[in-house]
């Protein structure tokens, strides 16, 4: 057994020796002599066999044996290695690592943020409320009635006749001011849907809706909020103007334009070359609705406004395709 196990171990040698480097080789090899069914494992188990005298004898001797082709596998697979990466440019450690991407808000709850920190810091309260909405809540006690042609404005989502996915977020200045008695100063920001989809229009987008209600508030207050909305939002040179409008909520309305980002003003394909860009619809909320909710027109007064949190954001980042919003390309929000 003694010459076997010591022609096996010269025999191993030259194998290691002729393997070239190649690391397929040199883990044959390994398994040969040293796996489960291996030939020095098949000596091993001889040993039983020998007599009590020889058995420390040919155990060291194997064991020897066994540790001198562990190593010698083992220089062979370190200079294997270091054929491999020899040439190659060597690996730099004081480099620092590659940090993980961080994840980070939306660009559209970026401004949905900035538009609430704007009124807050103007004192109006954040809102919120349900997205399933009944229809007396949407329409009716918002001045619209089953039969008022304002409907045919806004391509509605029906879950059931009397109950919508709601059309905007004014739904819930009916609630607030069902819950609460003057002064009110809310602003209600969310989700809208719509039946509508183009370059312009998604089914679901985001609305911020905002109500003052007290005594003598006047046309003059909602200027006054509105333009220091926009100047905060845009900046303080941005060029602003009130175009009267209807809204069967208020009366009177007005939408608020400001001058075209895109062109300050000289007149663009983005502007349809006015100069100008509306941003929101406003207006002194309708004595109509004031009765619906148990408020006495004679007593208070108030003005509602409301607005495309999509818009916004595309006049304030520059993009001109709403649809990149909600397409999830990273190439795309990487950039906010």
């Amino acid at each position: 057994m003694e010459d076997s196990a010591q022609q096996l171990l010269r025999g191993a040698r030259e194998e290691i020796a002729q393997a070239g480097g190649d690391l397929k080789v040199l883990d044959q090899i390994r398994v040969r002599y040293l796996g489960r069914k291996g030939e020095l494992t098949q000596l091993f188990k001889q040993v039983a066999t020998a007599t009590a005298e020889e058995r420390p004898r040919l155990g060291k001797l194997l064991n020897e044996i066994k540790l001198e082709l562990e190593n010698a596998l083992a220089a062979a697979l370190v200079q294997a290695k270091k054929q491999q990466y020899r040439g190659k440019k060597p690996f730099d450690v004081t480099v620092p690592g590659r940090l993980p991407l961080r994840g980070r808000l939306h660009p559209i709850s970026q401004i949905a943020l900035e538009i609430a920190r704007i009124f807050n810091w103007l004192g109006f309260e954040t809102v919120e409320g349900p997205e399933v909405e009944l229809d007396y809540y949407n329409f009716e006690a918002l001045n619209i009635p089953k039969d008022h042609p304002a409907r045919d404005m806004q391509d509605t989502f029906y879950v059931s006749e009397d109950v919508v996915l709601r059309t905007h977020t004014s739904p819930l200045q009916i609630r607030t001011m069902e819950q609460r008695r003057p002064p009110i100063r809310i602003i209600a920001p969310g989700k809208a849907y719509r039946c509508d989809s183009d370059v312009t229009h998604t089914p679901m987008f985001h609305q911020v809706e905002g109500l003052m209600v007290g005594e003598d508030i006047s046309f003059g207050d909602l200027k006054g909020i509105l333009t220091i909305f926009v100047r905060q939002m845009f900046g303080p040179d941005v060029g602003l103007r009130f175009r009267p409008s209807f809204f069967p909520f208020t009366e009177p309305s007005a939408e608020v334009d400001i001058q075209c980002v895109m062109c300050s003003g000289r007149g663009c394909r983005v502007c349809s070359d006015t100069g100008w860009l509306e941003i929101l619809g406003s207006g002194m909320v309708d004595p109509e609705v004031f009765k619906m909710v148990g408020y006495d027109p004679e007593t208070v007064t108030g003005f509602a406004f409301g607005m495309g949190i999509e818009r916004i954001a595309m006049l304030k980042l520059g993009i001109d395709d709403l649809r990149l919003f909600f397409e999830n390309d990273l190439r795309f929000l990487n950039q906010f």
